[in-house]
């Protein structure tokens, strides 16, 4: 406890030395009026300040643009390395098992055509009498309804799709 003590007067000691100055009133309007003046002035020269640095900034920048135009160094021509040679892109060949002309039925010959044609043709040509005819179902596009040429080909069935169509094709060509 006697350790506090001694600090507390140390403190204490400190405030007493320090005496404070008294101030008069002519003093202080003096001190007031000399910070109204700093501070009009100071305005003044932030105004003028910013104006003369855009000025400078616009005059520098175009010096700077064609500095550095004339400041790119050429490039070299350096060893590049040759890309590898695309293939040039050939047109698909089909398989010739698709292409060699099959003999048709004759249920088959009256829808298509009697001369002997590759199966693709032979599905091309269904088609175009399916559209032409209309035949493909109005609400499941997927369905063709068959009339009575279509009907021999397909074993007698009045709807088939699209996909099980093929598969009877195939059965009249040989």
């Amino acid at each position: 406890m006697a350790i506090k003590k001694k600090a507390t007067k140390k403190t204490t000691a400190k405030k007493k030395a320090a005496p404070k100055k008294k101030t008069t009133k002519k003093a202080a309007s003096k001190k007031t009026a000399k910070k109204k003046v700093a501070a009009k002035k100071k305005p003044a020269k932030k105004k003028a300040a910013p104006k003369r640095k855009t000025a400078a900034k616009k005059k520098a920048a175009p010096k700077r643009k064609t500095a550095k135009k004339k400041a790119a160094p050429k490039k070299k021509a350096t060893a590049k390395k040759k890309p590898a040679k695309k293939k040039v892109a050939s047109k698909r060949k089909p398989n010739p098992a698709f292409m060699r002309p099959m003999t048709l039925s004759a249920e088959l010959g009256a829808v298509v055509g009697t001369k002997p044609i590759p199966r693709t043709e032979v599905t091309k040509k269904i088609w175009s009498y399916i559209k032409k005819n209309n035949l493909q179902d109005a609400v499941n596009r997927r369905m063709i309804n068959a009339d009575e040429k279509l009907k021999k080909i397909f074993g007698g069935k009045k709807k088939v799709s699209m996909f099980e169509m093929t598969k009877l094709v195939n059965k009249h060509m040989k």
